[in-house]
C-alpha cells in the first residue's frame, strides 16, 4: 500500500493571506538574540482590520493594559503551517514544535492608570523556545517595541537561571528608590536602559524570544482609542513550544 502524504497545510481565511515578503534578519543590538523583521507582512491588512473593529475586545490578562480579542482558529493555524518552519530557521525548532496563542491587541489604559508591573519592562516567560509576534496595524503616534538592559545586573534577557537574581535586584532597587512615575516605560530610567526600539510601521512585524526585556513604545501624551480602526491595534502571537 502508498503510503499516504501528508495533507496540505489549508489555506488562511480570505483576506488572512500573507504577503510573502522576505525579512530583515539582525539581532538586537548589544546581544546575540534575533531579530526578524518584516515590511508589508499581510497581503490586505485593511481586511483585517475590519474583522478586528467587529470583534468584542475584552480585558483577558491582568497585566497586557489594554483590550484583547483572539484572532480566527483558522488564520491562526494557517499561520503556524506557513511559519513554522522559519522558526525553526531563525530560532532552532523545539522538539515538540509549537502552538500558537494569537489576538487583536489595542493599549487603552491610560498612563495614570497603570498598574506598578505596567510601569517596568517585562518578559513573556523565561522559556527561550517561547516566540513573540508582534504585527503592527495602527496609523497612530504610538510606536512599536523597546528592549532594555537591566542596569544592576546587566541583563536583557532571563532564563529560568537569571530571573531569581534579577527579580531580587529589581526588588530591592524599587524599595530603595521606587517605583517610575506612572507611564508607560520610555528610556527605561532609572532602572533599566533601552537598547534598541522597533519602529512600528503599519503592517510591519517583529519576531524575538519572548524571555527578552521589552515593552510596547506608548506615547504617553497621545489618546489611546478602543476603537481598532483609530487605537494602537496589534496582532500578538505567541509561538510556544509543544512539550509532554
Amino acid at each position: 500500500m502508498t503510503p499516504a502524504r501528508p495533507l496540505a497545510p489549508l489555506p488562511p481565511p480570505a483576506g488572512w493571506a500573507l504577503a510573502g515578503t522576505s525579512p530583515e534578519i539582525g539581532t538586537i543590538p548589544g546581544t546575540d538574540q534575533p531579530l526578524i523583521a518584516f515590511e508589508g507582512f499581510l497581503a490586505a491588512p485593511e481586511t483585517v482590520i475590519r474583522a478586528a473593529s467587529l470583534q468584542n475586545f475584552a480585558k483577558i490578562t491582568p497585566h497586557y493594559p489594554g483590550l484583547r480579542a483572539p484572532l480566527p482558529a483558522a488564520a491562526s493555524a494557517a499561520w503556524l503551517a506557513q511559519l513554522a518552519p522559519q522558526l525553526a530557521a531563525w530560532f532552532g525548532a523545539p522538539a515538540g514544535g509549537w502552538r500558537i496563542e494569537a489576538w487583536y491587541s489595542l493599549v487603552t489604559t491610560a498612563p495614570e492608570a497603570l498598574a506598578p508591573i505596567q510601569r517596568l519592562p517585562h518578559v513573556d516567560g523565561t522559556d527561550p523556545d517561547q516566540i513573540a509576534m508582534m504585527l503592527y496595524l495602527h496609523r497612530t503616534g504610538h510606536g512599536g517595541t523597546a528592549f532594555f538592559r537591566h542596569r544592576s545586573t546587566g541583563l536583557s534577557v532571563l532564563g529560568a537561571a537569571d530571573y531569581p537574581r534579577y527579580a531580587a535586584a529589581l526588588q530591592r532597587e524599587v524599595a530603595a528608590a521606587g517605583l517610575p512615575p506612572p507611564a508607560y516605560p520610555t528610556d527605561g530610567a532609572p532602572h533599566f536602559t533601552r537598547i534598541h526600539a522597533v519602529e512600528g510601521r503599519f503592517n510591519s512585524a517583529v519576531f524575538y524570544r519572548g524571555n527578552i526585556l521589552h515593552s510596547g513604545v506608548i506615547d504617553n501624551a497621545a489618546p489611546l482609542s478602543a476603537d481598532p480602526r483609530a487605537g494602537r491595534l496589534t496582532i500578538n502571537a505567541f509561538f510556544r513550544p509543544i512539550r509532554g
